[in-house]
């Protein structure tokens, strides 16, 4: 776990070394542990890197440089499968000399070129500066788990792990700079998504991809496509042995750390069963870490506690204070964007009590998104219309049951001119549409659960866990992301996933005996705070205060729209919960934006 950043220059311009230490500074939280640079002025190209220090502590310094000087490679990520790999290159004569993972995909490389990089099993940004082909290679994983954005004019391509990184190096600062459009679909999705940015002209390379820079330009390759999946029939004991046997070597490979490491313990269905494969592979108990609340609606901690206790862990809970909105503005920061899910504060909550203890940590993130665990696939699925309707009104219609504001209330809550700008962009059309027509020949819950994999997963749930880590400094490893996992879930057809309202209906099936049905079929809680309540109530005047103070929603809102919500919520006449919360992550986003 890491973060990298650098440049290509086209013209071959050196980028002054002082802007390229600047962009090293920016991400000392992602790898306060060592620090390395190639940067070559003659030819306008640096690879950097941060380390947090996980395998190899003392081999593993990046970048890995090839024997002839002109191949160098960093990565902010690990590739679990570094070990089969790293036997497989010795037993063909080629001489590793650490046992750095990322040694592994210099060697891969230079063997198979870019091609390597279906061969790694992981999760990774990578950066590939090729001085024999004199060009530069990005590289993302299958699914985002590891964030890489770039920014490139036409003459300089700049890139990080973080935004904030690339923000000192091109030029983007204020309020002018921001991106009108990926704001409209902000308000869409909760969430900004890939490949829009806050910044016009800071984009994310895309999961599955690569990007090649050379003097002539740039062009995007795709990978890797979880939708070349075809749906199979399965027998429920096969489907059954399959998904146990790889979820169990996904987690195996990813206890693989020369650092402690533990695990984030909920209690429920995805982390307890991630938890009860750990304690198979190790002699000692696995260090768990959860974090609870006074209010028992929102507190999980029994059910972690029943979990630790059925695996021997070594478990760590506190109480944490309920109202963490004077943390909202550390954790934007972090996150570079505006982010309206509030659950991203009780995450680094638990990563900060984590980081005390261990320095990675493995989570059951993905498990919702695969297998539908979340209440909404249920409800939207038990209409009628979800099945029998023709499948344009199904998509467009599960785009609107889960869109924060319509179409309608995003033209009234704009001012006129930024309705009239934005006249004709469609959020479904443009974010949403590309991917399900990928996912076309799949059933409707997996089509359904393919958006949600592309746009809600990297583009909020994968950025929790990665962003709120390393804000202190810890590294979250997610077995259910394995490829191996993600391609098995999409050959599995939707009934295995939901029958009759039961959210993952199999997999919970599977897991029982494992981490028994108490566990297994309790009630899916939600990790998050109780925001709404306080927005009606102690955290009312802040709320009002931060929005009708925003620079940015002034220039782009009309207040009297923003009033009257507040209002309705504050009178319990309407629950806009989700709507201020997003406007709230908005304006204070902003407001760091101008410092």
């Amino acid at each position: 776990m890491c973060g990298v950043f650098g440049y290509w220059d086209r013209s071959r311009r050196a980028l002054a070394g002082e802007a390229l230490d600047l962009m090293s500074r920016k991400l000392v939280h992602r790898g306060p542990d060592d620090e390395g640079m190639r940067h070559q002025p003659h030819r306008g190209v640096a690879v950097g890197n941060r380390r947090l220090s996980i395998i190899d502590i003392d081999g593993g310094h990046q970048p890995f440089v090839s024997d002839d000087g002109l191949i160098a490679v960093v990565q902010n990520g690990e590739i679990f499968n570094f070990v089969e790999l790293a036997a497989e290159l010795r037993s063909q004569g080629v001489l590793l000399r650490t046992a750095s993972d990322t040694e592994v995909i210099l060697r891969l490389y230079e063997r198979e070129g870019i091609a390597c990089l279906r061969r790694l099993n992981g999760m990774f940004a990578i950066a590939i500066d090729d001085a024999r082909q004199d060009a530069l290679y990005l590289a993302r994983d299958r699914i985002g788990v590891k964030p890489l954005y770039v920014a490139d004019d036409g003459n300089r391509a700049v890139f990080a792990s973080e935004i904030k990184a690339m923000l000192p190096v091109t030029g983007a600062a204020g309020l002018d700079g921001v991106d009108i459009e990926a704001i409209h679909h902000y308000l869409s999705f909760n969430y900004i998504p890939a490949p829009w940015t806050i910044w016009r002209g800071i984009r994310h390379v895309m999961p599955g991809t690569w990007m090649k820079f050379t003097r002539q330009g740039a062009v995007t390759q795709r990978w890797w496509n979880l939708a070349a999946q075809q749906e199979r029939d399965y027998q429920y004991g096969d489907w059954a042995q399959e998904f146990m046997a790889t979820l169990d070597d996904a987690t195996r490979i990813r206890l693989r750390a020369d650092v402690p490491w533990g695990a984030f313990l909920s209690g429920g269905v995805d982390s307890s069963s991630i938890v009860g494969l750990m304690a198979r592979h190790v002699a000692h108990p696995v260090k768990t870490f959860c974090i609870g609340f006074a209010d028992p609606r929102y507190d999980e901690s029994a059910f972690a506690a029943q979990a630790a206790a059925r695996f021997g862990c070594d478990h760590t809970s506190e109480i944490a204070e309920l109202n963490m909105l004077d943390r909202w503005p550390h954790v934007l920061y972090h996150l570079d964007q505006p982010h309206g899910d509030a659950s991203f504060m009780p995450t680094l909550r638990v990563s900060e009590l984590a980081a005390r203890h261990v320095k990675v940590v493995l989570t059951g993130d993905g498990g919702d998104e695969l297998f539908a665990g979340y209440d909404k696939y249920a409800e939207y699925f038990a209409r009628a219309e979800a099945h029998a309707q023709p499948v344009g009104d199904f998509q467009r219609g599960y785009f609107e049951s889960i869109s924060l504001f319509s179409p309608q209330a995003k033209r009234a809550l704009y001012v006129p001119s930024v309705a009239a700008r934005l006249e004709g962009v469609d959020s479904f059309e443009l974010a949403a549409k590309p991917w399900f027509d990928q996912a076309g020949h799949l059933g409707r819950i997996n089509q359904a659960l393919y958006l949600d994999m592309q746009l809600l997963l990297c583009g909020n749930n994968l950025v929790k866990p990665d962003r709120m880590g390393m804000a202190v400094s810890i590294e979250a490893r997610t077995p259910f992301l394995d490829w191996r996992m993600m391609e098995f879930a999409f050959r599995s057809r939707g009934d295995t996933k939901l029958s009759a309202g039961d959210k993952k209906h199999w997999y919970k099936k599977a897991v029982t005996p494992l981490i028994g049905a108490d566990l297994a079929h309790r009630k899916k809680q939600m990790f998050t705070v109780p925001v709404g309540e306080w927005f009606r109530r102690e955290s009312y005047g802040w709320l009002a205060r931060t929005l009708q103070a925003s620079d940015l929603l002034r220039r782009l809102m009309r207040p009297q729209v923003i009033a009257a919500m507040l209002s309705a919520h504050r009178e319990g006449t309407a629950n806009h919960t989700r709507e201020l919360r997003a406007l709230a992550a908005l304006a204070l986003w902003a407001e760091q934006a101008q410092r």
